[in-house]
């Protein structure tokens, strides 16, 4: 069964879903409510903490949803420390993929600012980002966790 929270953050509104005790999707959209689950009270938690510099890592449970290499993808995302960035051809190498492969994974994160797609660049810079407000919102997420410097 799914269960469902909104919290509002500097980069929008944000809907969370849980299923089975763990996160699965985070949108950009709002009018769930309040958080009525214990997991979902830690996600809102900890994106609260987050957005408030007090956080730079996420605990709370989350179990993406895609093919193997998707989820191998976001398994590698979410190693990404807080204010650092790579790029899709370095996780692509660890993976032994194709930069376009990753990139194309990444653009399909389900889990999005939790599982930091952000954070990931193309191999001249900044890319794309799949979040409401486009590249704007993952310039604004690399800002707020530092990595603004990597962006010039």
């Amino acid at each position: 069964m799914q269960a469902h929270a909104s919290v509002e953050t500097p980069v929008g509104e944000l809907t969370l879903t849980e299923e089975d005790g763990a996160i699965t999707a985070v949108n950009w959209r709002a009018g769930e409510g309040a958080a009525k689950t214990p997991v979902l009270h830690q996600a809102v938690t900890e994106l609260e903490a987050y957005f408030a510099g007090d956080l730079t890592e996420f605990t709370v449970p989350m179990a993406p949803r895609g093919s193997a290499f998707q989820v191998a993808v976001c398994d590698a995302i979410a190693q990404i420390p807080f204010g650092y960035t790579r790029t899709y051809g370095e996780i692509a190498a660890d993976l032994g993929q194709s930069a376009q492969s990753v990139g194309q994974a990444c653009g399909s994160n389900p889990i999005p600012v939790l599982i930091p797609c952000h954070r990931v660049m193309g191999a001249k810079g900044l890319t794309g980002f799949s979040g409401a407000g486009g590249v704007e919102t993952k310039v604004a997420l690399l800002r707020h966790e530092g990595a603004a410097s990597l962006l010039i």
